[in-house]
């Protein structure tokens, strides 16, 4: 089943002649994909440009805050797009949603992408943002002891294995994973069934190979930085929620991540969509479905804050 606007959607886009490039092919994804979706902005008081440390040279990151001059709570988002594609302009909309919904400020982070900057380039931009966050809180009115990372799809794996990598820092209150790619063996069941919507599984196998240093995702199976569902996880991790659209080849491997946090001792909520498709999330002010998700997931977050 599939939520009656996204079917519209889908069907428009298929009448419009919409189809990737086949085959797939960085430069023509990127041309086709990094353009933002017709709908209406997201408002909010600051939007401001800003330029980290990355792990190998400086970076542009957007700043979303609410309430300009209130020290706030920071999440640190990454955006989704396979590594290989997707822009800070590409998730405005949804990372300003989140910074007016759960009342933080939101740093959305423009990392490297493969297969130019392959593994382990992206989770080292996302591990020296964090850092960068942490020293200079005061310059983003933010609160250093209130800390939380979000992304979807390749952007909820850099958050998810940045989770893991800082466990035990008490200042990380919270993940927030949007339908995140986990497991780099796509050996999940929900890969065996093809669904309707914006991601299919030959894609999802495709973009673990660019991000692959030797362009072949099997070098990244057993790497918990790469694959954060591989390994033992400590219970000192910080607390989780995973959204998840059941027409999605990643839903499966994200519905098991939930059971393998739980198991943990890691407090973990599952959002569960059985009628969405993978990027749902960004489909705010247009589907109410992703509506209510981005909300429910906005107030886990506020909750996690202290809120």
């Amino acid at each position: 089943m599939i939520d009656p606007h996204l079917k519209a959607m889908l069907e428009g886009m298929e009448q419009a002649g919409f189809a990737l490039p086949d085959p797939l092919e960085a430069k023509a994804l990127r041309a086709m994909l990094d353009a933002p979706i017709s709908a209406p902005p997201v408002e909010i008081a600051e939007r401001r440009e800003v330029k980290i440390d990355g792990a190998q040279a400086t970076l542009h990151a957007r700043l979303y805050h609410p309430q300009p001059g209130a020290i706030l709570p920071v999440v640190v988002f990454f955006h989704g797009g396979g590594w290989v594609h997707g822009t800070l302009e590409t998730h405005d909309r949804l990372a300003a949603t989140i910074a007016n919904e759960a009342h933080c400020a939101v740093l959305s982070i423009d990392y490297s992408l493969a297969p130019e900057h392959p593994f382990p380039a992206a989770f080292e931009d996302a591990l020296a943002s964090i850092h960068w966050v942490k020293e200079n809180t005061a310059a983003l009115s933010g609160d250093a002891e209130r800390i939380a990372l979000a992304g979807d799809s390749a952007g909820g794996n850099l958050a998810a294995a940045l989770a893991r990598q800082l466990a035990g820092d008490p200042a990380l209150r919270h993940q927030l994973l949007l339908y995140p790619a986990l497991d780099a063996s796509c050996a999940a069941k929900s890969f065996e069934i093809e669904p309707p919507g914006f991601l299919s599984s030959a894609q999802m196998r495709w973009y673990w190979d660019q991000y692959a240093a030797s362009g072949s995702r099997r070098e990244l199976v057993d790497n918990p930085r790469a694959s954060p569902a591989g390994g033992t996880v400590s219970p000192d991790t910080s607390r989780a929620t995973i959204v998840l659209a059941g027409n999605d080849p990643l839903h499966d491997e994200g519905a098991a991540y939930a059971e393998k946090l739980q198991a943990a001792g890691v407090s973990c909520h599952l959002q569960s969509y059985p009628d969405a498709i993978h990027g749902f999330a960004s489909m705010i002010g247009m589907v109410p479905l992703a509506d209510e998700a981005v909300s429910a997931a906005a107030a886990a977050l506020r909750d996690s804050f202290g809120d």
